[in-house]
């Protein structure tokens, strides 16, 4: 399994290839912007984007997703029913094509990756975060230091805080590929993230 970054668009969003090397396939997660860009990532690292894999709807991890379609035409975009609900609305822009649906405990195979779902609702109510292997795409649930924002549509405080106590409650250690800024660990972020150590009072 490789992991390649790529911070895309205005903001910096990063946008991750996540890659079997044993098939030569690839996930896209988060395909902020700059779909012609991820391809030619795609194309040096010599594997070939088989699905589309979105830890919440908003513009930011989700405006990359009509170039890769227009490139890669068919291949599935998978979201949680919950923001798949809001598209159209404000922050939450249509896809250009409908999403396929996946849920809390569910697996979704990269080649021979299983990726597994885990809903962390708050920063969106169809939030989730992608565990494969030891690597956690947190999105905009967990940042280094730090947790995303609960102040925009279907955002809330309540819930994010409950997502993270999840997630602190995971075994083990994983990296932490969040939608924003540095990569961390969890077991960083237990012991240094207030908001997660509020989370767990």
């Amino acid at each position: 399994m490789k992991i390649r970054v790529l911070q895309v668009g205005p903001i910096g969003t990063n946008c991750y290839l996540l890659e079997d090397e044993h098939t030569n396939t690839a996930a896209v997660v988060d395909p902020g912007d700059e779909a012609d860009r991820i391809l030619a990532q795609a194309r040096e690292d010599g594997v070939e984007i088989k699905l589309i894999l979105l830890t919440h709807a908003h513009y930011d991890h989700t405006t990359g997703v009509a170039g890769l379609l227009k490139a890669l035409p068919g291949i599935p975009v998978y979201l949680h029913p919950d923001d798949a609900a809001r598209l159209g609305s404000p922050v939450f822009p249509p896809l250009g094509t409908d999403p396929k649906p996946y849920g809390d405990g569910d697996v979704v195979k990269v080649g021979g990756i299983d990726v597994q779902v885990i809903h962390t609702p708050g920063h969106t109510p169809g939030g989730v975060c992608l565990m494969a292997g030891d690597a956690l795409f947190t999105g905009d649930t967990l940042f280094q230091g730090s947790m995303g924002r609960t102040d925009l549509p279907g955002g809330s405080y309540e819930e994010l805080m409950a997502s993270l106590k999840r997630l602190a409650g995971l075994p083990g250690d994983y990296h932490v590929l969040p939608g924003h800024m540095d990569l961390s660990t969890l077991e960083a972020e237990r012991k240094g993230n207030y908001y997660m150590q509020q989370a767990v009072l």
